[in-house]
């Protein structure tokens, strides 16, 4: 018998919410938020249709969510992914309070969130599992190189690859940590790592009716810190035979398991003798889902609810088509050239492009602030075609044509990746960041750096224009007689970029390249000096206060352009550059301490393993940092002594701040 749902809250934030929200508005329903303060202005929180403020206790509070619910009159609870949505506990008090639960029940939540219990299960149905212990005695018999591993959870949190004895402590003591602090409980245990695998999962679906389907595979294999950061359906390497095999291990699980909702059951695949081995069972949705849904046309969402609802799924397994390719990019603020570590801020600028039509999946918006309380995911985009490669190229246009500004971000690396050969051959094992070493940041050839310069250039000086109290029908820099030359200084990072033009009384602008160029010809100087002139020509096509379309030497481009106090944001070809407007006038003072370390990214002091006085040595673990729930160690850069130390366990730090600073030195060994 069903329940209908005429109102379903989301105990989640983010992208997430939003795209529950999406569909279950869809089927008719209402939809509830519940936020933090350090969520109030993100946009799912206005998407709702009604929010709910949560306490001290925030998105992990269960009976604040619950209370939420009941204050909303909300039929049912949807709990995404992360947070609570692996809480056998939380699960049940929401049947408890006569609310309809949306996932699976609270008993098979509890036997798979203990991923041991899950392995031991897993080998009754006779599925493959890798040599694992419960114990760090056991690692011997488990061989090296291991995995540390989180009981009670996933997403990378918790987990360290160990390759020797040596290191096992430490990594088990800092997995231990993270595992608390993520899930609330320590418990670890060792498993067999294989070096070059494939991460395949199959999606599984099912009802209180009986009826049991997996909708085929999704391959996720590229990852940093063993997070997930590009997706796809199907396997470049899954066939027919492989996938049958897969999906039937994963529908013996789930019917041992009397499994209801959507779920998804993990395997590795070893790329040396193609033999795949049971890892998890993720009791909810999957943060790639989307893969599945564009590749079967099935929203899971949907037949979540459904479900949850009391109603059949009404097809069988023989009724299930794929169409195409499905390639999904996870949109992070973090660094890539940095390690992947997180970066905070604000967007000062995002605007997705209408073209090419690819699925985005956001939590932001432009204004936005990138805190260091949550994953830094900003989107998910989603690119569905008939082939694999056109997939791949679709995808990495769209995110190169986003114009994005105000965080460092992993879309250069994510773009650089899907055109890479290798990734176009298939070849993407778990070591694939490694091995192939994509581009980690943007490369731009120096004649489109001066040429961007030159569009913000221009485009300063129309809005220098539009502003102007007095006299604003007059181009800059306009004289009774001959109009002199102009200038722009910017900054790319450690590149300085002088833009000097001359507007011509027709309208068009003279660009003079090279050092002193417009006063080498003005000025009369020696031949010398203006042979080195390199002079081009520029006309504007059209201004608005958000980008300019403009020639130069040649080169037409309508770019998007954003300003932030005396930062400019402006789209080229293959993303966005971010040049500093360097003043006319600079302070005095600043400058780097020498031996001086700095926090990368913001977060907490977790531990400070030096006081001053400390003989350290290079690579030596001096500070350990939280940020996004994970641990990140600040080492000695050299042999040397720590004349000072300005952070205590407990202390939150900014992104630069300096924890400590150390004078070199030799060091005895």
């Amino acid at each position: 018998m069903s329940t209908p749902i005429t109102s379903v809250l989301v105990a989640n934030r983010g992208e997430i919410a939003r795209r529950v929200f999406r569909t279950a508005r869809s089927m008719g329903m209402r939809c509830i938020a519940v936020y933090v303060d350090a969520d109030a202005g993100a946009p799912f929180v206005s998407d709702a249709d009604e929010s709910i403020r949560l306490a001290d206790g925030g998105y992990l509070d269960g009976d604040a969510v619950i209370a939420a619910a009941k204050a909303a009159g909300a039929d049912a609870v949807h709990p995404g992914y992360g947070f609570l949505s692996e809480n056998a506990g939380f699960a049940s008090d929401v049947i408890e309070a006569g609310i309809v639960w949306v996932g699976p029940t609270s008993e098979v939540i509890e036997q798979m969130g203990d991923k041991l219990a899950a392995k031991r299960m897993a080998i009754d149905a006779g599925v493959p599992t890798l040599p694992a212990s419960d114990d760090a005695s056991g690692a011997v018999d488990v061989g090296f190189p291991l995995l540390v591993k989180a009981a009670a959870g996933g997403g990378g949190k918790g987990m360290r690859v160990v390759e020797s004895m040596d290191d096992l402590d430490e990594s088990v003591a800092a997995a231990q940590r993270e595992a608390k602090n993520a899930f609330g409980d320590d418990r670890v245990f060792l498993e067999r790592y294989v070096a070059r695998a494939r991460h395949i999962e199959i999606q599984i679906l099912g009802d209180d009716h009986g009826a049991l389907v997996h909708l085929g595979e999704r391959e996720c294999s590229i990852q940093r810190r063993h997070q997930k950061v590009i997706e796809e359906s199907p396997s470049p390497v899954v066939d027919a035979a492989l996938r049958t095999k897969m999906g039937d291990a994963a529908l013996s699980l789930a019917r041992k398991l009397g499994y209801r909702s959507a779920g998804t059951v993990e395997f590795l695949l070893d790329e040396a003798t193609g033999e795949f081995f049971f890892l998890e069972v993720n009791t909810r949705l999957q943060v790639e889902h989307p893969v599945t849904e564009e590749v079967t046309g099935i929203d899971l969402v949907r037949e979540q609810l459904r479900v949850a609802a009391g109603e059949p799924l009404g097809y069988e397994q023989s009724a299930i088509r794929f169409s195409g390719h499905a390639i999904e990019a996870r949109l992070y603020a973090e660094d890539p050239a940095s390690g992947f570590l997180p970066d905070a801020g604000r967007l000062v600028a995002y605007v997705e492009p209408d073209d090419p039509a690819v699925r985005w999946d956001s939590g932001v918006e432009a204004g936005s602030v990138v805190g260091v309380d949550f994953d830094p995911m900003l989107a998910k985009v989603v690119a569905h075609a008939p082939t694999r490669a056109e997939a791949a190229g679709r995808l990495a246009l769209a995110l190169e044509r986003l114009h994005l500004g105000g965080v460092i971000t992993n879309r250069a690396f994510l773009a650089a990746t899907l055109r890479h050969e290798q990734f176009l051959a298939g070849e993407t094992t778990t070591d694939f960041i490694e091995r192939v070493s994509p581009d980690r940041s943007l490369s731009v050839d120096e004649s489109e750096v001066y040429r961007a310069a030159a569009a913000v250039a221009l485009w300063m000086q129309g809005r220098n224009r539009v502003e102007a109290a007095t006299l604003g029908s007059l181009p800059t820099g306009w004289r009774n007689g001959p109009m002199p030359p102009q200038s722009v200084t910017l900054n790319l990072g450690e590149i300085e970029v002088r833009v000097e033009y001359q507007v011509q009384r027709d309208g068009s602008v003279v660009m003079y390249r090279g050092a002193g160029a417009a006063a080498d010809e003005s000025d009369g100087k020696d031949s010398e000096s203006v042979e080195a002139v390199s002079k081009g020509l520029a006309r504007i096509h059209d201004w608005r206060p958000d980008g300019i379309d403009v020639e130069i030497d040649g080169h037409r481009r309508d770019a998007a352009i954003t300003l932030d106090a005396n930062r400019v944001h402006v789209q080229v070809t293959r993303g966005t550059l971010s040049f500093d407007v360097v003043p006319r006038f600079v302070p005095p003072g600043g400058g780097d301490v020498t031996g001086g370390l700095t926090a990368p990214m913001p977060g907490e002091v977790l531990d400070v393993r030096c006081a001053v006085g400390d003989v350290v040595e290079a690579r030596q673990i001096l500070v350990v940092l939280e940020a996004m729930k994970m641990e990140h160690h600040v080492s000695a850069p050299f042999d040397g002594v720590v004349t000072e130390v300005r952070v205590a366990p407990g202390d939150q730090v900014d992104n630069d701040a300096m924890l400590l600073i150390i004078e070199a030195a030799q060091v005895e060994r």
